[in-house]
């Protein structure tokens, strides 16, 4: 079974909250935090794209260290086959 049953922790579903209510954040903050609130539910995994994207921002040092827990944990709860 490739379904990953990971879910969002409830201080990183706040966190994402704040940022998705904030509008200086950045669109790729406001993404990543978008993707971050739909996997509290455990029937959901990240999909390919948001996968690409989570990998570009860890690879990168341009990022704050919260985008990148935003990143972490949405490739934390991706399809385990991929």
């Amino acid at each position: 079974d490739s379904m990953n049953n990971k879910r969002s922790s409830k201080k990183l579903t706040s966190d994402a909250a704040r940022i998705l209510n904030d509008k200086k954040a950045s669109k790729i903050q406001r993404s990543l935090a978008g993707g971050v609130l739909s996997q509290r539910n455990p029937n959901k995994q990240t999909g390919a794209t948001m996968e690409d994207v989570a990998s570009k921002v860890l690879k990168s040092e341009k990022y704050s260290d919260q985008t990148k827990s935003l990143a972490a944990s949405l490739l934390s709860q991706s399809n385990k086959e991929r």
